[in-house]
């Protein structure tokens, strides 16, 4: 599924990198949805987290890119979301399979780990690419059957 409507969240370590990286996508064309914070005060990224995971859950916006100091704390409050699977990355690689094998709809990563550059190849190479689905459904299933179970487990 080709994605044009992103949604982006950052806490306060990464508003510069997030401002980039939406102004870098909205000259490619894509629609971005800010949900992040714009100040440099102390700003909690689960906020962050949870809301564009939230977006994506509802089919609201197609994906979604989460930017923190490293990247893993966002995404993991991401994961959180039933249907969310969120990857963290420091490099291109990465990203594209987590795409192609794991269908992510979310990619994180960290503004005290990578730089502008590394980040919009980190953008590119996860938007870039297409689920292959196949041989890897099953263990998407498997990881939407986790998720379910934990799911099942809360509501007894």
């Amino acid at each position: 599924m080709a994605m044009h409507k992103l949604a982006i969240g950052n806490d306060h370590t990464a508003v510069e990198l997030k401002n980039e990286i939406k102004a870098y996508l909205e000259e490619k064309g894509y629609e971005v949805v800010n949900v992040g914070t714009d100040s440099p005060e102390r700003f909690n990224y689960p906020i962050s987290g949870y809301k564009v995971a939230k977006l994506v859950q509802a089919g609201e916006v197609d994906g979604g890119i989460l930017i923190c100091g490293t990247g893993v704390g966002i995404s993991l409050a991401a994961n959180k979301v039933e249907g969310i699977r969120a990857v963290v990355c420091s490099e291109p690689y990465s990203a594209r399979l987590s795409r192609m094998h794991n269908n992510t709809n979310i990619v994180a990563f960290g503004a005290r780990v990578i730089g502008p550059e590394t980040a919009k190849d980190i953008v590119d190479a996860w938007l870039g690419a297409e689920y292959e689905g196949g041989r890897h459904d099953a263990r998407v299933a498997m990881l939407t059957e986790i998720e379910q179970t934990q799911s099942l487990a809360a509501a007894e």
